[in-house]
């Protein structure tokens, strides 16, 4: 049984994480921490657990094997270091880290102390996803040329309710969070792509402030890959009623994903658009922290790598820069 840790509940996700662990038969959550005493004491109350105040009091308990972290995004290199110092295994809310040069020596200080770490990558383990990375690697769409990924809501727009709508507010503090919707939602297209497009080249992109947040809520990168294909990530908190979409281009086809319904069309197939049937869809893949405790227990390596982590941040951090120095930045 894996005793573990919650640290923090400043992430909006960090509630599924508890119920998830609280429902998986191989872990026991014992312990919770939070930098907001009074919010990590009625975490713990609620669920039925120790709140430990001091941090390295988690760290130095022989009986932890692991922690689940959703702190705010500017705490996570502390945390997930000394963690892994200490031999605890990690799950944790994306990103891995503010920058490249971060989520690299997190993953150095990982590997170094023989930990596990998982980041939720969770559309990694979607069914519409396997089902493009299955088209793609069998060649249907011919040579990639763009790949195009929309994931946005309207969290930022106001109403009468939420006068800076229903996101929390410290979603746009940049200390805190690293940056506003490219760093948080645009997560989603930054892993997916990563995966469909290959190796990155170079990234171009603009963050756009539709509110006052000081934090960006509307953004869009361009991506070109070492393949020559384009990657275009748009996401957002100022769209009400924006679909997912997922679009891939190539040479002899297009594979068309909004929402639940998927799409392809291509020249290695029968004339028209063709819809997966059941049998064709793969099915979903364990979830992330199914895979995570997978690994700790048989060594079973997980789909979702720290691999996927360091690009994911990869991205990011030149996106953001591509935006402060109004040009391309190559990788």
């Amino acid at each position: 049984m894996m005793k573990t840790a919650l640290l923090s509940k400043w992430h909006v996700h960090a509630q599924e994480y508890a119920e998830e662990a609280l429902q998986n038969e191989h872990i026991t959550l014992t312990h919770v921490w939070d930098e907001e005493k009074e919010r990590g004491k009625a975490w713990a109350d609620e669920l039925g657990l120790t709140f430990e105040e001091e941090l390295d009091s988690i760290f130095n308990n022989p009986e932890i094997d692991a922690v689940i972290v959703a702190s705010p995004t500017s705490m996570h290199t502390e945390i997930i270091t000394k963690a892994a110092q200490h031999g605890k295994h990690v799950f944790t809310e994306k990103v891995l880290a503010d920058t490249e040069a971060e989520a690299a020596a997190i993953l150095q200080e990982v590997e170094r102390n023989g930990v596990k770490l998982m980041v939720s990558l969770p559309r990694l383990t979607a069914d519409y996803y396997l089902y493009a990375q299955q088209i793609v690697d069998q060649g249907i769409l011919g040579k990639l040329t763009t790949i195009r990924c929309r994931v946005a809501h309207n969290g930022s727009v106001p109403t009468e309710q939420h006068p800076v709508g229903w996101l929390p507010s410290h979603f746009y503090d940049k200390e805190l969070c690293g940056g506003g919707a490219f760093i948080d939602l645009g997560a989603h297209p930054i892993y997916l792509t990563n995966r469909l497009g290959g190796e990155g080249k170079a990234v171009t992109a603009r963050f756009q402030q539709t509110f006052d947040h000081g934090v960006d809520d509307n953004a869009v990168a361009i991506v070109e890959y070492q393949s020559g294909a384009l990657g275009i990530l748009e996401t957002g908190f100022v769209s009400s009623g924006s679909p997912f979409q997922l679009e891939v281009y190539g040479t002899e086809g297009t594979l068309m994903i909004e929402d639940g319904n998927i799409r392809i069309k291509s020249i290695n197939l029968e004339e028209g658009w063709h819809s997966p049937s059941e049998e064709e869809l793969p099915k979903d893949a364990p979830s992330a922290m199914t895979q995570w405790v997978s690994e700790i227990r048989t060594g079973k390596k997980p789909d979702i790598s720290p691999q996927d982590a360091y690009l994911l941040t990869l991205i990011n951090d030149a996106a953001r820069r591509s935006n402060e120095e109004g040009r391309r930045i190559e990788l």
